[in-house]
């Protein structure tokens, strides 16, 4: 009789709950772990800041007061550091000015205490849903398919196809990540590029991308011009930190 074939099971969302009333934090994530998902909870907004800068988290419950930091304060923090991750505020305060605030400084819903488990999930749910729909565009971390076509040392790159023109109508497909990098290049065009600020934007900030892997899609990206008679000599590398893009001539640096 042959082995049944096992069911693959959907990875449980990990929600952090920024909460000071421990009691409360509890509950929630009772509930949430109830609902089936994962919860971490946290009692300060260094803490939390310090989890969601080492660890990926599919969305926050943020509480606005707090007693080392206001949550505002918190979001904005995360911003500062490139974490980007919904955020739903739990919240005493019922102040509509409040809401606003929260909203405006890029919070995905606003949920007043006392509120109902079953409605605080749904909310979660929802919001959850519209993060993966959105994400659903993107074809690296700083590229999406809907990005307007640009222009690169001759060639037109188009990332609704994952195409490049080159000159004499050649059109060839690209990789994401060769995608990826073009248009970070192109968008930090004379600015000196860190290797780390270039894995960050093209593979997410958690990724665990090493150095030699980039170099290995830097090779690829040279070699795919240099195959229709570019060099890219405009792509120098700056010994030490990184590469500069430099189609303008406005720098010295890199070799």
């Amino acid at each position: 009789m042959p082995n049944p074939i096992p069911t693959r099971t959907e990875p449980k969302p990990l929600i952090v709950i920024v909460e000071d009333e421990m009691e409360l934090a509890e509950l929630i994530s009772l509930h949430l772990e109830k609902a089936g998902m994962r919860t971490q909870v946290c009692n300060r907004a260094n803490h939390a800041f310090k989890f969601l800068k080492a660890n990926f988290a599919n969305l926050v419950l943020l509480d606005v007061t707090l007693p080392d930091q206001s949550g505002f304060a918190l979001i904005e923090s995360l911003k500062a550091a490139d974490i980007t991750v919904p955020v739903i505020f739990v919240t005493g305060n019922v102040e509509e000015t409040s809401k606003i605030k929260g909203l405006d400084l890029g919070g995905d819903d606003y949920v007043t205490k006392p509120f109902s488990y079953a409605e605080l999930v749904a909310r979660i749910r929802a919001v959850l849903r519209r993060a993966e729909s959105n994400t659903d565009l993107n074809v690296t971390k700083n590229v999406k398919i809907s990005d307007a076509p640009f222009e690169f040392c001759g060639a037109t790159v188009t990332p609704v196809r994952l195409e490049i023109s080159f000159p004499g109508d050649k059109v060839q497909k690209i990789g994401r990540k060769e995608l990826g990098i073009l248009a970070y290049l192109n968008s930090h065009q004379g600015e000196v590029i860190t290797r780390k600020a270039l894995i960050h934007s093209v593979w997410g900030l958690h990724a665990d991308v090493r150095s030699r892997s980039l170099d290995q899609y830097i090779v690829k990206v040279r070699d795919l011009f240099s195959a229709h008679g570019i060099e890219l000599s405009a792509f120098r590398t700056v010994h030490g930190i990184g590469y500069i893009f430099d189609p303008r001539g406005v720098s010295k640096e890199g070799r």
